[in-house]
């Protein structure tokens, strides 16, 4: 692996919360990939909703794929841009874990009951899972991880969550950066979703080509692929069409992010952290992408059918908070362990972690 002198290297690591013999095998950021994969959690992604709810169909992304899809791009850019891919692989399989089940509108529904008792925001869940919720581990609660897959997962925090995290919140408190691998997989998410929830859309007839084509960047390069193939099929159109916008767009994000380091010049994981963000689209791509993003807003997000999908996911969610608030003995003991902890916080740890159908079955168990 050609690592440049910027890159997180697993060997001059910040390390674990609870020390641990090396590996002879693997490097500790493959250790912690290792272990992401075979979590509960990350099983859990494949039922959890990406935008369209499980039972919709089984060609629609999950949570799951959702989160492969962005291993793979983050692999490719970190390889490009010589940062370290397991490390980027690590925090984009991790980087959903704390989602609840039916996508943003599971975590809307959720964040409003836990409004008197803290909140819900899945970018903490996600942490949460890794540094306690799983049970894997004899010596320990959680996955252990280091140090930068932990830092990469969280993505956002407010200043106030961020203080009872110890040195792991220090960056969201002054303004720092996390590493560059951190850096390269939010930009491999967006760019992810961007693609699938596109091609979600149309699959499922809730947008045409026709309505596609409104926006500027995909319709030229759609008449280009139109100039160069005749007879296609409106799948291979879609398909040839997206391919290569993504080309474009992960041409452009390294392309325009070497250009940064080169300037700025890092020379170890340290100075990125002080530096301002070093992975980003040139002006006319950003303009791009963010059309690409309100195209997605207005035609998929907000349509009818997506909304009602979120509408009956909130009164699931609503209605499971509800019910084990007056039934705390329904949540199995293995989630009621902590008592420390306000009983809503484990509630919401517990609702959490269910897939759509889990949630689903629990409701009509209940008669709720």
């Amino acid at each position: 692996m050609n690592l440049a002198p910027y890159a997180s290297n697993p060997a001059n690591s910040r390390g674990r919360n609870h020390k641990e013999s090396k590996s002879q095998s693997r490097n500790d950021y493959q250790r912690d990939r290792d272990r992401i994969i075979h979590s509960a959690s990350f099983r859990r992604l494949q039922y959890k909703t990406q935008v369209f709810v499980n039972h919709e169909g089984d060609m629609f992304r999950s949570r799951l794929t959702h989160s492969l899809e962005v291993s793979q791009i983050a692999r490719a850019l970190a390889r490009i841009l010589n940062s370290h891919e397991d490390l980027c692989e690590a925090v984009a399989l991790a980087h959903d874990l704390g989602h609840t089940p039916f996508g943003h509108a599971g975590q809307d529904a959720l964040n409003e009951c836990m409004r008197n008792h803290g909140g819900f925001e899945h970018n903490l869940q996600s942490l949460r899972v890794v540094d306690l919720l799983e049970k894997k581990y004899a010596s320990f609660n959680g996955l252990n991880l280091t140090y930068e897959v932990r830092e990469g997962i969280l993505k956002h925090c407010s200043k106030k969550n961020a203080k009872d995290l110890g040195e792991l919140g220090q960056r969201f408190i002054h303004g720092h950066e996390p590493t560059l691998e951190a850096q390269i997989v939010n930009f491999a998410d967006e760019i992810a979703y961007i693609h699938h929830d596109i091609d979600d859309g149309f699959r499922s007839g809730i947008f045409s080509f026709k309505v596609l084509e409104s926006n500027e960047f995909f319709n030229n390069i759609c008449k280009a692929i139109k100039n160069k193939y005749t007879n296609l099929s409106p799948e291979q159109l879609l398909n040839e069409t997206l391919r290569t916008m993504m080309n474009y767009i992960i041409s452009d994000l390294c392309s325009e992010s070497l250009k940064g380091i080169q300037q700025y010049n890092p020379q170890s994981p340290d100075d990125v952290r002080l530096l301002k963000p070093l992975i980003g689209f040139s002006e006319g791509m950003n303009k791009h992408f963010s059309e690409l993003k309100r195209f997605s807003r207005e035609h998929l997000y907000q349509h009818r059918r997506v909304q009602d999908m979120g509408n009956r996911a909130r009164l699931v969610i609503q209605s499971l908070f509800h019910f084990f608030k007056g039934h705390y003995e329904n949540i199995p003991l293995n989630f009621r362990s902590n008592e420390d902890q306000p009983q809503e916080r484990t509630i919401a740890d517990y609702i959490a972690g269910m897939t759509d159908r889990y949630a689903n079955q629990l409701v009509k168990q209940y008669s709720l």
